[in-house]
């Protein structure tokens, strides 16, 4: 493996890190070196991620069950999964859902449950290992935000304010630990193949090409490349940023 973006000697935790850009990302990691840490609020999933990246690029890994609105779930997966690997340098705030809706019908439960997860989730994993990384005097919190909280999206509400709001947090926690040796950043997809885009109707789909630059959809690996990127040591001096990979989408 070359030692350009190596991530030997690190252990990530990777949130709803069974599936799609999270398990993208979790191979990734474990393909540059480091120890994954798959949480998944499905652990069949999980177990089923964390084996495959062990065997395939001869990491240890680990399988953990957690809700990432509730605190408590979230601090007793950090606690086992220190208790495993001794410490956490990585962390990626993947977990995420959609529940869209026009406001007009939009229920309040939905606007709850997509706040919850996708936004709260990011505070409470990131609170969780915020003193432990600080004691180490490292880290690495990556949120995974999107286009449409960088430009909104009809029918979207929910969801584009979440992911806006994942921007504004990673800048401010970026301000807090910066001095302890911890970057914050963010990562912003644009459209994306995975199940949930592959169910769009075709004329979505063909609409989203058209505004895009590159002229394709990208793929769970282009997010789990500029992830990496800014795991590594390469991206040390990089804190506070929004990398945007959509192909041009919004510019």
């Amino acid at each position: 493996m070359s030692e350009y973006l190596s991530l030997e000697g690190r252990t990530a935790i990777v949130t709803g890190g069974a599936r799609g850009i999270g398990k993208a990302i979790a191979e990734t990691l474990g393909a540059r070196g480091a120890k994954v840490v798959v949480v998944d609020l499905i652990m069949d999933l999980a177990e089923e991620a964390a084996n495959e990246i062990a065997t395939n690029h001869g990491v240890e890994t680990a399988a953990l069950e957690a809700d990432v609105s509730d605190q408590a779930s979230v601090k007793a997966m950090v606690k086992a999964a220190i208790a495993k690997f001794g410490q956490i340098d990585i962390l990626i705030n993947n977990a995420g859902i959609t529940r869209d809706g026009l406001i007009m019908r939009m229920k309040e439960a939905d606007w709850d449950m997509v706040l919850d997860i996708n936004l709260k989730g990011a505070f409470n994993c990131s609170q969780a290992l915020a003193r432990p990384m600080m004691k180490q005097r490292y880290g690495r919190i990556i949120n995974i935000s999107s286009v449409s909280g960088v430009a909104g999206q009809a029918g979207q509400t929910n969801y584009s304010s979440s992911k806006a709001g994942l921007l504004g947090f990673t800048k401010a926690l970026a301000k807090e630990v910066g001095s302890r040796g911890i970057t914050v950043n963010a990562v912003a997809p644009g459209f994306i193949e995975t199940v949930l885009t592959h169910e769009l109707p075709e004329e979505i789909k063909e609409m989203s090409i058209k505004l895009t630059p590159m002229g394709r959809f990208g793929t769970p690996q282009d997010i789990a490349n500029a992830v990496a990127f800014l795991a590594a040591e390469e991206s040390s001096f990089i804190t506070g940023v929004t990398l945007q990979v959509d192909g041009g989408m919004v510019m």
